[in-house]
């Protein structure tokens, strides 16, 4: 049985990190998670086509096709040799390399020199590199990641009340005015 453990026991190949094989980096911001403990991984060689659900950070680097929702506090990478079709949905989501679909990122989306984006972003935060590319409907800043009908309908429900005179104020005759 493969314990978390056996892993530290063991060295690692010289140039690698002890998070799950990612290149180390003298820049922070490569980090897929700050709290140490070691992400999932999706290597260049694998394939996977259909919906990836998880609790935990990710790290992608092969190619994936359909959604990927990853709940809670999770950390989403695309590496640089990532391909992704899909619809991503995270906290906190790196792009370093091609992404095509929707793109949510609840907290974060920084798009690495090496990154491309085609699709739509929505967003709280958003960092961009020189040399990244963004062809993207892009709703960045405070907004609430829900459903789009939803909000629509109640702008529209808002916007149809505020034309409307309100009955609980009176409207002021010359005479009751000058009294």
């Amino acid at each position: 049985m493969w314990k978390k453990d056996d892993v530290k026991s063991q060295s690692l190949t010289e140039g690698f990190s002890g998070t799950a094989g990612f290149p180390q980096s003298s820049d922070s911001s490569n980090s897929v998670s700050g709290s140490g403990k070691a992400a999932a991984s999706i290597s260049q060689g694998i394939r996977i086509k259909g919906e990836v659900t998880g609790t935990e950070d990710l790290f992608v680097d092969g190619f994936v096709e359909g959604k990927l929702n990853l709940t809670a506090n999770c950390c989403l990478t695309i590496g640089p040799n990532g391909n992704v079709k899909a619809d991503l949905n995270a906290r906190e989501i790196t792009v370093r390399g091609k992404v095509e679909g929707r793109v949510i990122a609840r907290d974060k989306l920084q798009i690495g020199s090496t990154g491309q984006i085609t699709g739509e972003v929505q967003t709280n935060r958003l960092v961009i590199e020189d040399g990244a590319t963004l062809r993207s409907k892009v709703e960045a800043g405070k907004l609430e990641v829900s459903r789009p009908a939803e909000a629509k309908s109640v702008a529209a429900a808002a916007a149809a009340n505020a034309t409307k005179p309100s009955p609980q104020a009176p409207a002021l005759d010359s005479e009751t005015a000058a009294d």
